[in-house]
């Protein structure tokens, strides 16, 4: 499998189980790798075309979420950490499918918006809560979070950021809102006041801005991530059940329900189709303007 990033290191612990699910060498758009002396399970997404959620990036997050269900945990193969970042020069994610969303609004097909929402809330809400497996999970942010691309990494325990990485939710540009947890994990992380203000903003806010929010955990100089990364989990390490058990506790706290997120992605259906002609055009240049990025990187 490709590598890339400073992730040759990855090589000599590779898949060393035979346990591990022969499924997750098949996904079509996440490359996985295992990393035994550390117990980690390492993932990137190497998307075709706009990096994006697609449907074909979702079905790979559904399968990889249950081919790890499957086969790593207590009296599996042993995984402390998960980690996702993003083969895509420049960019973490762009998030949602802005090309499938303006056929969906102009087919007035509510069912399949929804449709599509309820499978990002489900891999959030899992991922949320590390697949009920005792481990931490870790965004790693090289480029551009955008969108729904920021709304996944809202689920992890932990966010790693290189400086240069940008994050945003651009959806009211168009008349739309973040349909798929923005809400939900900004108002129980920040408040619901400052939640509604980086929601309706437009803004794009740097990594260090996000640091001091406490949305990012730690900052590490362009190129340097998955060396921060890799740091992070060996210093955690020693104290790993000690910070599992503390996520576990804050999300108690949350009380995040899988129907909350839910619901709130049918009010966003909803306001897909109240969307004018106007509003789609601004949604498609926008997509235009994303693909273009994506190809000169």
């Amino acid at each position: 499998m490709p590598l890339g990033g400073g992730d040759e290191h990855l090589l000599d612990h590779d898949f060393s189980h035979t346990e591990i699910p022969e499924g997750l060498l098949a996904l079509e758009e996440l490359d996985v790798m295992y990393q035994e002396e550390t117990q980690t399970l390492w993932t990137y997404m190497r998307p075709e075309g706009r990096p994006s959620f697609t449907r074909t990036m979702l079905s790979d997050f559904e399968n990889w979420q249950k081919l790890i269900s499957q086969g790593f945990g207590p009296g599996k193969v042993p995984l402390k950490y998960l980690v996702l970042g993003s083969r895509a020069p420049g960019v973490f994610c762009f998030g949602g499918d802005l090309t499938l969303f303006q056929h969906l609004i102009r087919e007035r097909d509510r069912a399949g918006l929804e449709h599509y929402g309820h499978r990002c809330c489900e891999i959030l809400h899992n991922n949320m809560n590390a697949l009920d497996i005792p481990m931490l999970t870790i965004g790693l942010v090289e480029g551009a979070a955008l969108g729904g691309g920021w709304e996944a990494l809202m689920s992890f325990d932990y966010i790693v950021a290189e400086r240069d990485a940008t994050f945003g939710l651009p959806e009211i540009m168009f008349g739309l809102f973040p349909g798929m947890g923005a809400h939900a994990f900004l108002s129980r992380k920040l408040g619901s006041a400052m939640a509604d203000r980086i929601i309706v903003s437009n803004e794009t806010y740097t990594a260090e801005q996000m640091y001091e929010l406490g949305l990012v955990h730690h900052l590490a100089e362009k190129g340097e991530g998955l060396n921060v990364c890799r740091e992070f989990i060996k210093k955690s390490d020693r104290r790993h059940a000690g910070l599992v058990n503390a996520r576990r506790a804050m999300k108690v706290s949350w009380d995040l329900q899988l129907d909350e997120l839910n619901r709130i992605t049918e009010l966003w259906a909803d306001a897909a189709l109240q969307l004018s002609e106007r509003d789609l055009k601004v949604m498609c240049r926008l997509a235009s303007a994303q693909q273009r990025l994506a190809d000169a990187a």
